[in-house]
């Protein structure tokens, strides 16, 4: 199923008037028949993207043709991020498209190779102890990053247990005498520590140690343990870990980067054969910077068949830290209603936090749009990046160009984000003019994302979400593909319900709106459709979360044909003030805890929920009950003995990325249905019950070689009671076949129970598959007046 809307619309056709378009073709770095003085052909193409960049703003400046930056293949290593603004953009209805030659795949990236790799034990490079190799790398840099052969490597680090350390409010004590020596090393201000904790994951670099003690530098320390879910007051058991020394360097895989000397390290991994191995080393914090100003937007870009790889992020690894809240939001900066005895007083909350949440910054893209009209990403891949991978209105600070929101009609297709430190896509800002805008032109809206790949990505920042939105207007995420993810699928909405019309009586408790004024109207989140997405394997490190998560008010919302399986908690969490959302004909399967869950607290506004016509293998539903809050929950479907409605495997079948997106088939969602049913389903000793086997083409193919087998246990029989199912069904047409089954003529306790097990096997195109499917039987034993058995 496609959204009821389909927001942007690509920039009209030029008219026939038009002159034809015109193309500049620009070669990868080193190149040699490459010439920025040269025509900028296919057999003489220009030799820099920043040449390429100045000829297509000449040409666009007439208005009279589309234009087309072609890229051949190859790896263009950029110096500096490419900015695009309103004088790079398509005039009259034209667009300028930067797109990959046929047959090519582009590289833009901010790294540098790394090689003249040689042992750092030149006297014994096989001691497994050691086995770590060196490179001369340049000074003047630094990276938080390093990626071999498309792998993020880990910088080398050490687990701290549960008994070694307690934080203190400048630090940490040291309480394993076995990590004495961390007072000896060099580099201390490198050294860092990281905090998983329940939905927060915080970094904050050392100052210095001095026997036990541990000195952290700030405002990275005092920021890290005031709010929720902090170092020193995690909502679960923490896990600690120290990273960025030398002498941690002791693991396979990972590095260390000595900038002072220009030196890095690593250690293979077995197997891996250095002189071989592509490193990659990265030295810009983003690629692409597109964005002009709320006068003069950029408009009319494309970008095709691209790859957005080789950077880092460096914020973090300073004295700032991250001080993360969630979902690559963080404080950062002195906050100066930060009370002295913060470390106890506001461990788990305060009045001064809630001063700070309008200043809460957000983790920069790769790639960033803002202050945009009419974008689109087609076909692309956003791979080995240091943060998020693609930034779509986010508030100013979060973009190089200075210019916070404004994206108008960006869409997103068809490409895959992955193997990264941080989340996905990410649209939307935090701050108050992305919920409530001082100039309406900042409204975030009619956004598309749709037919992505999304999967183990967000690998140093655990706490980012595949894709998050969080105040939009008009937001489509549909049929993407999510998969093994730390924390959560897809994310909509901020602000707990804080900034929706009428405020939240739990945040006048919390003292918020001693610092902010309690809003007459709703914020821009609304029109939000999440529809037909596959969400597997997400929430696998990090807590409080699901295949979808929401927070606020989002009017005319729907989540719709979303296939949510393997979540390691949730399939829907409601967090605070989630309300008017509608949940219809989702399939939910082997969530480790609850379908649906609401966090409905009494002071706050969770509510106006409708759950409707879903199926799920788990029946457990939590804070959303029917009738209350406004909540209608009915006709639900939970799917038992592997008898899956064909309705729910039509919504498996479709999820995902659809059309030319699809990919290989998938045997976990056959492009066909089947279902059991008996009458009846309680049958005495020796009756009999008929049981039908429907099956159903869901496919565009024709499903040939149909056949169905039934199998009874424990002295049932079963046979066909008519013709079998035909060989072949088309496309939308189903099928069924009824087997007579009968009961044993005696049982040996009062009832007996009896599992039939079904098998539909047919083929689509080169795909064999096999549908199993289960019902259970009951038959009671006959009973003698006084209730004993006959």
């Amino acid at each position: 199923m496609r959204s009821s809307f389909v927001p942007h619309r690509r920039a009209s056709a030029p008219a026939q008037t038009s002159r034809a378009g015109h193309t500049i073709v620009v070669a990868p770095t080193g190149a040699e028949n490459a010439d920025d003085g040269g025509p900028g052909t296919t057999s003489r193409p220009l030799a820099t993207l920043w040449e390429a960049r100045r000829r297509a703003r000449e040409a666009a400046a007439e208005g009279d043709r589309d234009v087309v930056v072609l890229l051949l293949d190859g790896i263009h290593r950029l110096l500096s991020p490419l900015r695009l603004d309103a004088a790079d953009s398509g005039r009259g209805g034209h667009t300028v498209t930067w797109r990959a030659a046929r047959g090519a795949r582009p590289v833009l990236s901010g790294a540098r190779p790394v090689t003249g790799w040689e042992p750092d034990d030149p006297d014994d490079p096989d001691d497994p102890a050691t086995g770590v190799y060196r490179a001369r790398v340049g000074t003047g840099f630094d990276t938080r990053q390093l990626y071999v052969d498309g792998v993020l490597a880990r910088r080398a680090r050490i687990r701290l247990a549960p008994g070694d350390i307690t934080p203190t409010a400048t630090g940490f004590t040291v309480d394993n005498p076995d990590l004495a020596y961390l007072a000896t090393l060099p580099d201390q201000g490198r050294i860092e520590l990281q905090a998983m904790l329940t939905f927060t994951n915080r970094f904050a670099p050392l100052r210095s140690v001095s026997g036990s003690t541990v000195v952290m530098q700030q405002p990275a320390w005092d920021n890290n343990t005031y709010g929720y879910d902090t170092v020193q007051a995690p909502f679960r058991t923490p896990t600690f870990f120290l990273l960025n020394s030398r002498s941690f360097l002791t693991e396979p895989g990972e590095w260390y980067l000595d900038p002072a000397t220009g030196t890095l390290y690593y250690k293979p991994l077995p197997g891996q054969d250095i002189s071989r191995a592509r490193v990659e080393l990265p030295r810009l914090e983003s690629l692409l910077q597109v964005g002009g100003t709320y006068d003069e937007p950029a408009r009319n870009l494309r970008f095709e068949g691209l790859t957005f790889t080789g950077t880092t992020w460096l914020r973090p690894g300073s004295s700032d830290g991250y001080a993360n809240q969630q979902t690559g939001v963080f404080i950062s900066g002195v906050q100066p209603r930060r009370p002295a005895d913060a470390f106890t007083s506001c461990s788990v909350g305060c009045t001064g936090l809630e001063a700070s949440r309008n200043d809460w910054a957000q983790a920069p893209a790769a790639v960033q749009v803002s202050a945009a009209d009419d974008i689109g990403f087609l076909d692309s891949t956003f791979v080995n990046l240091g943060s998020v991978g693609l930034g779509i209105g986010n508030d100013a600070g979060a973009h190089a160009t200075g210019v916070g929101l404004g994206a108008h009609r960006v869409s997103v297709v068809g490409s895959t984000f992955t193997a990264s430190a941080g989340g996905g896509i990410v649209v939307g800002g935090v701050r108050p003019d992305a919920h409530h805008p001082s100039d309406p032109r900042m409204v975030n809206s009619d956004i598309v994302i749709s037919d992505n790949r999304v999967h183990a990505t967000a690998l140093e920042y655990l706490d980012q979400a595949a894709i998050l939105a969080t105040y939009v207007t008009r937001l489509t995420i549909e049929h993407n593909h999510v998969s093994e993810m730390p924390y959560i699928g897809i994310g909509v909405g901020y602000g707990w319900g804080a900034n929706d019309a009428g405020g939240s009586p739990d945040y006048v408790d919390r003292g918020l709106y001693r610092f902010q004024p309690v809003h007459d109207t709703p914020t821009t989140l609304s029109d939000v459709h999440i529809v037909g997405n596959h969400v597997r394997d997400v929430v696998r490190t990090m807590y409080a979360a699901g295949c979808i998560y929401a927070l606020s008010a989002i009017p005319r919302g729907r989540v719709e044909e979303n296939f949510c399986e393997n979540s390691g908690q949730y399939g829907l969490y409601f967090d605070e003030g989630a309300r008017y959302l509608s949940v219809r004909r989702n399939v939910f399967a082997d969530t480790a805890e609850q379908w649906a869950h609401a966090n409905n607290g009494v002071a706050n506004h969770t509510g106006d929920l409708t759950l409707v016509g879903n199926y799920t293998t788990n029946p457990a539903v939590t804070g959303i009950a029917d009738g209350d809050r406004g909540n209608v929950v009915r006709g639900n479907v939970v799917v038992t003995d592997g008898n899956l409605p064909i309705e729910a495997s039509r919504v498996i079948y479709e999820a995902g990325p659809a059309g030319p997106y699809r990919g290989a088939p998938d045997p976990r969602r056959p492009p066909a249905g089947a279902f059991l049913s008996a009458d009846p389903v309680t049958v005495g000793a020796g009756g009999s019950t008929i049981v039908t086997v429907t099956a159903e083409n869901l496919g565009e193919r024709p499903a040939t070689g149909l056949a169905v087998s039934i199998a009874a246990l424990r002295g049932w029989r079963a046979e066909r009671a008519g013709e079998p199912v035909r060989d072949v069904l088309a496309p939308g047409d189903s099928a069924t076949e009824t087997w007579k089954v009968t009961a044993p003529g005696s049982f040996a306790s009062p009832a007996d129970r009896a599992q039939i097990k079904a098998s539909v096997m047919f083929r689509a195109g080169e795909t064999e598959y096999v549908l199993n499917r289960s019902l259970t039987l009951t038959a009671p034993v006959p009973s003698r007046g006084d209730g004993t058995p006959a």
